[in-house]
Formats: C-alpha cells, structure tokens, sequence
C-alpha cells in the first residue's frame, strides 16, 4: 500500500489555464454584452466562475439560475479552447508517471466543474496514474476550506500527514495547511512568490519536483506558521 500520497490542484498546476480562462470571459462577453478587464480578471482568478459572476456583474446575476446558465456557458467556452490548444504545464506529465511508478498515491483536488477536470486529466493522457478526483460538485465548501483536501487525503486512504498538496493560489495553500498538509506552492503564470509566501515549499516548475524531493517534504512536516 502506498505510504506517501500527492493531491495536485488543476488550474495552474496541471494545465496553464490562465490565458485559456481570460479568454472564456471575453467570449462570454461578447455573447452576452459585457467585458471583463485585464485588472478584473487578475483580481478574481482562481475563484469560481459564480463568485466572479456575482462580484463583477451584479445585474447579470438576477437569480441562481441566470448564475447558473452563464457559469455553464462560461466554462464550455473554456473547455473548447483547451480542445483547440491543449497547454499543459511543463513538467506535469513527467512529474505524474515519476510519482506513479515510485508507488505514491495521487489525487485531484480542485474546485473546478467535474467537465474541466476531466478533460485535463483526459489531454494530459494521464487519467489512469489518479486514485481519487475531487472536483468543485463533492464539497460543500470552496478554498480555503480544506474540505477538498481532506476528501482527498480520505480516498486516498492517507492521513493528510502523509500526503503533499501542490496548488498555485493564496486560497489553495491556506485550505492545504488548515488540513495539516504540506503544501508547494508552483508560481504559474499570474501568481507571484508574495502570493505564495505561506506556502512550505516554493518551486518555479514542476520540474523541480522529484518522487524522492516530495518524501522529503512530506516527511519534514510543514514548516511553522507565523
């Protein structure tokens, strides 16, 4: 049985979703009649597309069915760019098969729809190396709540002690710790290290990471929170 387990976030860690997203909600807005500046979208990413929803175009968001309809929309545009330019994050594919033949569980947690998700680990050809995915439908509660994590950890049959989480966002590191997870944080495009200055471990490319690197994280334990 494995003894050590990795739960990769998504956006930003498996895939390079950030150009990808922009340009969903400018598709969506051209469709509905509404833009979405460079600043708004710096501001929102990595929330959900019904928080950004409610947040930047209150008219719009006239009952949780309207919210419903352009989240749905929103992200079927997402997904059909990704179709058409598939940018996985360099180093994610060979950080993946390194874990897997090691022996280390692997898990996907992210607040993302279950479609995205699929259709990452579907492009990345790398479906059959996870144990267990979580997406955004299995929790109750978003980032920085740990429950994606901790579900994560669960089917994975590891205590959170025992596992890494590898995530890009300020809210993905704090639900990470509030679990008692060791957390690496990776700079993808739009983040910056103050983002991630809570994260244990800071890395520029999953290319940094080795099986034999992350069992050392896992075992050394978070470091001290201030």
């Amino acid at each position: 049985m494995p003894t050590h387990g990795v739960i990769f976030d998504v956006d930003g860690v498996l895939v390079d979703s950030y150009d990808a997203h922009y340009e969903s909600w400018l598709g969506l807005g051209r469709e509905r009649g509404f833009t979405m500046t460079p600043e708004q979208f710096v501001s929102t990413f990595g929330r959900t597309s019904r928080e950004v929803i409610r947040e930047c175009w209150p008219e719009l968001a006239t009952s949780d069915e309207a919210i419903r309809e352009l989240d749905e929309r929103k992200e079927a545009v997402y997904r059909d760019l990704l179709a058409q330019n598939f940018p996985a994050m360099d180093g994610a594919r060979e950080l993946i098969d390194a874990l897997a033949e090691a022996g280390f569980a692997l898990a996907v947690g992210s607040s993302a729809p279950p479609a995205n998700v699929e259709q990452t680990l579907d492009q990345l050809g790398r479906r059959e190396k996870f144990q267990a995915v979580v997406t955004g439908t299995d929790v109750q509660f978003g980032k920085p709540n740990p429950q994606v994590f901790l579900i994560g950890a669960a089917r994975l049959g590891l205590p959170p002690s025992h596992c890494l989480v590898i995530e890009d966002a300020p809210a993905g590191v704090e639900a990470a710790h509030a679990g008692g997870f060791v957390c690496v944080g990776l700079l993808s495009k739009g983040r910056t290290e103050a983002q991630l200055r809570e994260a244990d471990h800071l890395v520029r490319s999953l290319r940094e990471l080795s099986p034999e690197r992350i069992a050392r994280m896992i075992e050394s334990g978070p470091r001290p929170q201030n």
